[in-house]
Order: structure tokens, then sequence, then C-alpha cells
């Protein structure tokens, strides 16, 4: 129940980058370009999600609703803040890519931006620029010192209040 059919693109650069990597080469192009078949996958799987709980009555038509995304979530985070106007506040982060980067101005929600001072994935000039490509005029960075999954405990407190102040006591957070 809940099985989603293989995709075949998915397959196919997952054995590109297994085969990359075995060779002691790195991802290549096969990675970019996995994130964004993800992204086509997953992002009206949440707008049907949001669908769905506006029809059961949990989250109703004026309802302000938050998204939460941090590393590969925070990716497919920034494709649906993107295009989902339900959506109004967003805690997003640990992530960038040039695609990403060209579509941040389309945010234009408050946004709490979390990265990692010392993220070795995620170069630290490369998160500043995507930050500074929000387009949101409220916009919050959060630079914490060390790696990528070593986000303080207090960065998570944070982030419970952003949504608080935006949404109130009646929002609801994906």
């Amino acid at each position: 129940m809940g099985d989603r059919p293989e995709h075949p693109e998915i397959k196919r650069l997952v054995a590109e980058m297994t085969e990359r990597e075995a060779a002691g080469e790195p991802a290549g192009p096969a990675w970019p370009a996995l994130c964004e078949v993800i992204v086509t996958e997953l992002v009206p799987g949440w707008q049907a999600t949001l669908d769905g709980l506006q029809k059961l009555g949990c989250v109703g038509d004026s309802q302000p609703v938050g998204c939460y995304g941090l590393s590969q979530c925070g990716g497919v985070g920034m494709h649906l803040v993107a295009v989902e106007p339900r959506i109004t506040a967003a805690v997003l982060g640990l992530d960038e890519s040039d695609v990403l980067i060209s579509i941040a101005p389309r945010i234009t929600i408050p946004v709490e931006f979390v990265m990692q001072w010392d993220d070795a994935g995620h170069p630290r000039d490369s998160m500043l620029t995507l930050f500074d490509a929000l387009g949101s005029a409220e916009k919050t960075l959060h630079a914490n010192p060390g790696s990528h999954f070593e986000v303080p405990d207090f960065g998570i407190d944070s982030s419970i209040r952003f949504f608080a102040r935006h949404l109130g006591s009646q929002g609801a957070a994906i």
C-alpha cells in the first residue's frame, strides 16, 4: 500500500551515480538531474496532500500553512513553496544548487533560512548566495557553527517560534 511504480529515470540516474562512485569519480551531472526528477514527483504529491487535508477539514481554506524543509527536504521545500500559494511561511535550508538559486526569487513569503557554517557539502558562499536570492522581504539567516548534521537544538526551537509567529495557534506545518 502506498507503493509507487519504479521510475525508470530515477533508476538510470542512481545506476550512473553508483558506477561513478565505484570508479572513484564524483556523481557529476547525475546528482542534480536526480534531484530534479525527484522534485517533479514530490511537489505534486505534497500539493495533493494539502488538497486531502483540506477535504478532511484538517486544514481550512484560509488557514495558514507552513513548510519545514532542511537538507534534501530543503530543496524540495523551496520548489514547493515557489509554486504553492497555500504555504504562507517556511523554514528552509541546508541545501543549495544553481536550480534553487534560480527559483529563490519567486519565494516571497517569510523564510527562516538555516545553514551550517562548516557544512562541507554545501559551501558557505553558495548558501549565502541562495539566501540573498530569496525574494522574501522578511527573511532571516540562521548560521550555526558545525557540520551539516549539527543543527543545534536551539535552532529547532527558533523554527517553532517562527511558525508560532507566522502561523498562529491555528496554523499547520508540513
